[in-house]
């Protein structure tokens, strides 16, 4: 019986491949105790019907040929063994047969290679794993003084089955040694790993068909760019349930990266964003139950099966052990408690305080309002409800309330607003420029749409001193209003630079396109059809918004961003819309970078964020550790002491108490560097308003 189908264009390579395939692929497959994973025929209908919308929408018109099918491949491979911890060279030689060919499968042709080569991949894994285990019958010498390469994505695939059991015999010394550093004696510590492995085995088998199409098209459609995708119909009915908010759980999305689940941002309003423990990038390695349940190891889980244990009844305590972002091999996890609970509209709402900042003998007031999302309630505004919720209103609202209190200045603050609704953006921009445009969008097509705001005739909510802060996860609508504002020398933009996502995205359902047979549905494809541009042309895509005042953070751009992905679409311009700015504040913003960065020499605060951030960046430039447990201790031990001195220093500085531990810092005393430094920017803005007697920045469109 031959592996592969031979049907159409396939059957041509089957002829020339079929005998070292077979042999090959059934060696693979000995053993197997899962399911054999195949395509089904409705597959090769998503593929026609996916190329299909690529070729026609897809803002790049990009060409589904054996270029992209290049790409694809590496994408997949990418996709299946990140790390190199899995496949042999030899193995990706024998896929090489189909790197020029993925194009004609996605297109019309049977996916069945697509199918071997993830059979492959199942059969290095089970294999690895199993040599694991074996591993455990022993305990490992945690004295002797080698290291491991944890970080391989930039290494040769091994050559022989024996360099990748020398790989894993380092893994697994390390899963050990990681345990050995939370005191758990050896008999724990494999039995914790006999768990943990044979999990991993277990998930294996249960992986789908439905599964392998998805990773493939995804490998497919980030080929394109980073936000288009696809989701099966499995997922697709959870991206629903998501987006309708009729669940109950901690409010973060999560994906899986290596072996780990992963924060990937923390939705506002939701449990985890009112808590402000979890932050994106942090691994999540257990699930607990209540205050006093058995933490449940997930690492290796699948993604919807860790899902389903962090959901829940409202009001219920979920544990989650989680090792921070950017943590080496080894870091303590930590262990935080979380209240279930529905995203509530009510808490995505913006918010406003107010800052005092004493300056040449007097206190001054500087508003916030932080601005968490920019949303909307289509569903009351299309009821009739003229007292529906949007960030505008709101944000109109509180600057209502502080100017009441005579505030100096005001600070919109952004960070880690990944964007919302569009004509929000817009309106929002509307309080803070007198009319004009806000945005421009090209299509695919190549047709450019500027978009105004939305109400020319009203006044501006505001124009006294005003700074925007952002930062690295400040994003898409935000990334639109701090354009405009710089564009329109409206404020000063403070922080870090922006993510850098300047496109626009279209959702395809599926079923509506092919008759679902059954309850097995088609799932649904994000296609990006557009681009934003400000309004002198230029995109925000992959660049971002640079700040006029630029403020260190814990974020690595280097790591995060659009600029990171290599399938970015790139930055470019189109031509300048026709606006009005306010007066130059390229000499202000000199000003007020100077006077910021004299007071920051002798700011203890920022001294610590300073400090903290270098010895983040450090720790992120390692990709081995010691395997011996002396070695890392002491590395453990000196890590902690430089924060605890980082800490003690600050405290020092400012006359508060010391502390013997950092498990004795509240982190409620925790400064806000970044917005306390803006609010010292914008009283400087103010100072120099009220003695040069500057007026009102306002912005006109030219007739």
């Amino acid at each position: 019986m031959n592996v592969f189908q031979t049907r159409g264009f396939y059957a041509r390579v089957a002829m020339l491949a079929g005998m070292l395939a077979l042999s090959v692929t059934a060696a693979m497959a000995s053993g197997s105790t899962g399911d054999s994973l195949r395509p089904e025929p409705r597959h090769e209908d998503i593929g026609e019907l996916v190329t299909t919308f690529v070729q026609k929408s897809h803002y790049s018109h990009i060409a589904v040929n054996d270029d992209l099918s290049s790409k694809v491949m590496d994408n997949f491979l990418d996709e299946l063994d990140h790390n190199r911890m899995y496949l042999l060279a030899s193995d990706i030689e024998f896929f090489e047969q189909y790197r020029y060919l993925l194009d004609d499968f996605v297109r019309s042709e049977p996916l069945d290679p697509v199918f071997d080569m993830f059979s492959a991949y199942r059969t290095r894994v089970r294999e690895r794993f199993e040599f694991a285990l074996d591993l455990l019958a022993a305990e490992p010498d945690l004295t002797v003084d080698e290291e491991y390469q944890f970080d391989r994505e930039d290494v040769a695939w091994a050559k022989t089955t024996g360099e990748l059991d020398e790989l894993w015999r380092k893994r697994v010394k390390n899963d050990v040694l990681n345990l050995a550093l939370t005191d758990k004696p050896w008999e724990e510590s494999r039995e914790v790993l006999q768990k943990r492995y044979n999990q991993y085995l277990k998930r294996m088998e249960q992986i789908k068909n439905d599964d392998v199409f998805e990773t493939f098209m995804n490998a497919f459609a980030h080929t394109l760019d980073p936000h288009s995708s696809y989701l099966s119909p499995r997922n697709s009915a959870e991206y629903q349930i998501q987006m309708s908010l009729s669940y109950f759980g901690i409010g973060a999305s999560l994906q899986t990266e290596d072996d780990y689940v992963q924060i990937v941002n923390i939705i506002p309003g939701g449990p985890a964003a009112i808590d402000g423990t979890l932050a994106p990038k942090d691994r999540i390695t257990g699930v607990a139950q209540g205050t006093d349940g058995v933490m449940t190891d997930v690492i290796g889980w699948r993604l919807d099966d860790v899902v389903d244990l962090i959901r829940g009844e409202a009001d219920t305590v979920v544990r989650l052990q989680i090792i921070p972002a950017g943590a080496l091999p080894g870091h303590s996890d930590k262990e935080i408690n979380l209240t279930r609970g529905q995203v509530k509209l009510e808490e995505q709402a913006a918010k406003s305080q107010i800052l005092t900042v004493p300056r040449d003998g007097r206190d001054w007031t500087i508003g916030v309002i932080e601005v968490p999302s920019f949303y909307r309630d289509y569903r009351a505004l299309s009821n009739g409800d003229e007292d529906y919720t949007s960030t505008t209103k709101d944000v109109k609202r509180l600057i209502s309330e502080l100017e009441e209190s005579g505030i100096d200045g005001l600070v919109i603050d952004l960070r880690n607003n990944g964007g919302g609704h569009l004509t929000e953006a817009t309106a929002l921009s509307g309080l803070f420029i007198d009319n004009g445009p806000v945005v421009q969008l090209k299509n695919s097509n190549g047709r450019i749409n500027r978009l105004d705001d939305p109400d020319p005739v009203a006044r501006v909510a505001y124009n006294g001193p005003l700074a925007v802060l952002i930062n690295r996860f400040s994003a898409s609508a935000s990334e639109i209003f701090a354009a405009a504002i710089q564009d329109y020398e409206r404020g000063v933009i403070i922080g870090q630079e922006t993510f850098g996502k300047g496109t626009v995205q279209n959702l395809y359902s599926l079923d509506q396109y092919l008759q679902p047979e059954g309850d097995d549905g088609y799932g649904q494809l994000t296609l990006t059809i557009g681009k934003y541009y400000r309004v002198t042309g230029e995109s925000t895509q992959h660049r971002g918004v640079s700040p006029d005042i630029y403020l260190p953070s814990p974020i690595d751009a280097a790591l995060i961003g659009e600029s990171v992905r290599d399938s970015a679409l790139p930055w470019d311009t189109i031509p300048t819309a026709r606006f009005r700015a306010g007066d130059p504040l390229d000499g202000t913003i000199d000003s007020l970078t100077a006077s910021h960065t004299e007071r920051a020499k002798d700011d203890p605060n920022y001294q610590y964020l300073t400090g903290f951030v270098e010895d983040g960046r450090e720790s992120r430039a390692q990709k081995a550790v010691s395997l011996k447990i002396d070695a890392r201790r002491e590395q453990r031990e000196t890590s902690i002491a430089k924060t605890l001195k980082l800490e003690n220093e600050r405290r020092t500085a400012l006359g508060l108490d010391t502390i013997a531990s950092l498990e004795d810092l509240d982190e409620d005393e925790r400064p806000d560097v970044q917005l306390d430094q803006a609010a010292g920017i914008v009283t400087d803005l103010a100072l120099m308003r009220e003695v040069q007697r500057i007026p009102a920045q306002t912005a006109q469109v030219t007739p």
